[in-house]
Order: structure tokens, then sequence, then C-alpha cells
């Protein structure tokens, strides 16, 4: 769903110790043989299996919600991938080694994509004013969207977090927590000179929190973390690194389960909903940012997350083998272009082939996992033998999730990989709450936790916003589209 521009670099201050300031890719799985050779048919192959119409495409109902995950876990899940990885260099028509492949992110729960690399270096995303000193830069003009220079750009640590509306909003969520939380300092008495990197701190440990608590136990299951926090991790190791990293396993297949939760659009407050991207001859309504958010599209947390007990949030989609239709046409590709195809599904496969990725049964078999079986790949099967025995991993964690988890989390291979690397990046990073202050708990919310929620009502954002009056029926087409066209498709 990312396009991928130039980066800023890490955060300065405090000083790291042995987390780098750029990161590596790497292997969780070494000396395993790549699922298939990369040949014509091989492509051809993956082709037919991510393509538009075919078995990842659900058509237009057949996309089911997961009961268990509200939607805005979907795009919290996108802002974790843009704190941690940024691969602009490798390419879907030549193979890579993942460790040569620059990391442009840190690999650590840091909020780099917030803070940028300080305020001595990334002036830009502070307020230089004295009497707010310390805070992030907001628009006081424009409180409602991201600081943007004359041009409508914004003023990010991480410009792929405008990219769309829903993970924009959720950016500025996070600003205006760590400007909450200067205040709650200051009011305190903490000493000015240390109000930044302790606001900082206590920023990053909330929000390490949510992922270790609340994120994490939905997507992979309360045991799941819990196992590995209590026997150890079994395949992500730093040893022979000696520094944390980001395995392509995790990064190129078994993270990018979130790509199946999209749904075909969202409700944003109760006068504007649009589908993730513009359908042809829509007149290009749909919920790309990239440029200033009108107040009549200022996000209703209470539609993505639970903020109170009347809250109803949109679901996410169940984590299967499927994608919304949407995903098929990424708008920013052009069509027909065999070499960089708009199909994310036929990318995210093709992917696999740069990175030599194994299959989902061979990392299932090194896991001590019994693979699925050949009936749950039946489909796959019938585009290509090889890919059923050999699956590429990412087709292989959304299946393993629908067959074991019905859709609701991710499956025993998936859920491992992606705690391990959570839980690991967490505790090879020294000034992680995990790492530092293993028993710490938040103060901020519900004593003893702290959720999403909490975070969005400590930044003040969790109130509906005040909206304009709808156009009346009589007037123009208003930018707002019916709710039919927020479908699940």
């Amino acid at each position: 769903m990312t396009r991928h521009g130039q980066m800023y670099l890490r955060d300065t201050a405090p000083p790291r110790f042995r987390v780098p300031a750029r990161g590596r890719f790497g292997r969780m799985f070494r000396c395993t043989r790549p699922f298939a050779q990369d040949t014509p048919a091989v492509r051809q192959a993956l082709m037919e299996l991510g393509k538009a119409e075919g078995i990842m495409d659900p058509g237009p109902t057949n996309n089911p919600d997961n009961p268990a995950i509200p939607a805005g876990f979907t795009f919290l899940g996108q802002f974790i991938d843009h704190d941690l990885t940024f691969d602009p260099t490798s390419s879907l028509e030549r193979q890579s080694d993942p460790e040569a492949i620059e990391n442009f992110r840190t690999p650590s729960f840091e909020l780099d994509s917030v803070y940028g690399a300080g305020p001595t270096a990334s002036p830009f995303l502070y307020d230089n004013r004295p009497e707010n000193r310390g805070k992030l830069l907001i628009d006081s003009d424009r409180p409602h969207d991201l600081p943007r220079n004359s041009q409508g750009t914004a003023l990010l640590g991480d410009p792929r977090n405008d990219e769309n509306l829903i993970v924009s909003q959720l950016h500025l969520a996070f600003v205006k927590f760590h400007n909450a939380m200067i205040d709650k300092l200051k009011a305190d008495g903490v000493n000015p000179g240390q109000l930044f990197d302790e606001a900082q701190r206590l920023v990053r440990w909330h929000y390490q929190w949510i992922v270790l608590h609340e994120f994490l136990p939905l997507l992979v299951g309360q045991n799941v973390v819990d196992t590995v926090l209590q026997r150890g991790r079994r395949f992500y190791s730093t040893r022979w690194r000696r520094e944390p990293y980001i395995p392509v396993e995790f990064s190129v297949a078994a993270y990018r389960f979130g790509h199946s939760q999209v749904r075909g659009g969202y409700r944003i407050n109760q006068n504007f909903a649009a589908a993730i991207f513009a359908a042809p001859g829509s007149g290009g309504n749909d919920l790309s940012s990239g440029k200033p958010l009108p107040p009549e599209r200022v996000m209703d947390w209470r539609n993505f997350f639970k903020v109170n007990e009347t809250a109803t949030p949109q679901l996410s989609q169940r984590i299967d083998a499927t994608i919304s239709r949407p995903l098929f046409q990424l708008p920013f590709i052009p069509p027909n272009m065999a070499s960089n195809p708009a199909s994310l599904a036929q990318r995210n496969l093709l992917r696999h082939l740069t990175f030599g990725l194994p299959s989902g049964q061979t990392v299932a078999r090194r896991m001590g996992i019994a693979p699925l079986a050949a009936a749950d790949l039946a489909d796959v099967a019938a585009i290509s033998t090889a890919l059923a025995n050999n699956t590429p991993l990412w087709f292989y964690v959304l299946r393993e999730a629908d067959k074991r988890a019905d859709g609701r989390s991710l499956g025993p291979v998936g859920g491992r990989i992606v705690a391990e690397v959570f839980i690991g990046l967490l505790q090879s990073d020294e000034l992680s709450y995990l790492c530092r202050e293993p028993n710490w708990t938040p103060r901020l919310g519900t004593s003893g936790d702290f959720k999403m929620a909490d975070l969005l009502k400590f930044a003040g954002v969790a109130e509906p916003p005040v909206l304009s009056p709808p156009a009346p029926a009589s007037a123009p087409p208003a930018e707002t589209p019916q709710p039919a066209e927020v479908s699940a498709s």
C-alpha cells in the first residue's frame, strides 16, 4: 500500500547504545532453499496467483469482517511498519541479498517517524516558540491536520505517514500525545532542560506498551506472546549479527498480513466515507492524502477504536488469502506493466523471488509445526503443483490464518514470526522499557494498563470532531460518498 520516498534519519538524543542509526535486513531461517527458482514459468504462476479475479480476489461479497479486531489496528500496523522498515532500493526484477540491503529505519520502536532526527537536526518538526519548548509543531490555524509547507507537503519524519488519511490522522494523534505529555510534565514541575527527553521517553514507552500488550496479542494471540516472553525466542536471534535486524521472512511475508485486513473503504466521520483508492471515473474521491485535509474529513476515532462504551468501530477484514479489490489496482502504479504490476498481491509474491524466501512449508517444518494439508492449498495446486508444495511464505501465512485461526488472528507460523521479531526488537533495544525497566507499568490510562483508546483520550482527539452540516440534497454532488460506496470488497 505504500510508496517510498526520501527519508530522514533517526533521532540523535538521547544517545543510543547497541541499536544502530540505520539497520539491516537479514534472514531468520538461514541455510534454507528458496521456495522456487526465478524462472519465467514461476513468475507467470505467481502473477496468476495474485491477479485480479483470481483466487486472492474475494469478489464483491466474499470478504468477511473480523469481529475480534477493530479497523484502527490495520492502520496502527501500517504506522508500526513505517517505524521499523524502509527499503527504497530493492527491485521486483532482480534478486537481492537481504544482508546487503540497508534498512532506512532504525530496527526499534522509537517513533523516529514522529521525532525525526530530534529538535537540533530536524527543527522543522518542532515548535520553536519559547512557551512551547519541547513540543512538536502543530499549525495553530489548522490543528486538525498535520503541519504543512506552502505547497501542502506534510512536515514529517517519514513522508509515508501522509499517504492515506487514516495513517495521517494517526500520526497527528501521536504528535498531540507527545505535546500533551509535555504539558503534563510541565505541570508536574519537571526541569525545563529535561522536558523533551523525559516526554519522549514516556511517549515511546507507552507506545511500546500498546505494541506488546494490545496490538500483538490481538494479532498473534496472548498465549503466543506469553510463550515467547516466558520461554524465550527460538528463531529470531541477534547473536550472529550482534545487533537487531529485520528478517525478510517478517518484512516481505509474515508482517504483510495487514494487506488482508484492509477494507475497500471506510467511514471517517458521520458526514464522510470513501473508498481506500478511487475507482476509475469516480472523480478521485478516496482516502489518499498528501495534501491539506479539509475540516469535513477530520477523523472520528470512534469509527476505528473502541474509545468508549458506546463506540461501534468498523471492523478489519478477516486475515485470509484474499485482499480487497481496490488493492489489485494501486493508483500510483501504471496499469498493464508485467515488470511492475499494479496488483499488490502480485508485487508481494514477486518479492519472494527478489529475496529468495523459503516456502511456508519449509518454515513450518523448521518450527516443528505440521504444514498445511494439501486440501488447504487445492486452489493453488490448480495453478501450479509446485507452488502448492512449496508455497510463497506470504500466501502461506494468510491461508494458515484462515484455516487454523478462522481468520481472527495469525496462525502458528505467521504468529510466531511476528511475535519473536517484535519481542526481540524490544529486548535488543537498551532504551526500551522492556529492557531498561521490565516491571514498569503505565500510569496515564487505566491503572497498570494503557491502550490505544487511552492514547487518543490523553492526546485530546478521542471526542468526535465538530463538523459542518452535510450539503443539502439539492446541492451538486458533495465530496462525501454514499455509504454504499464503502464496501467490504
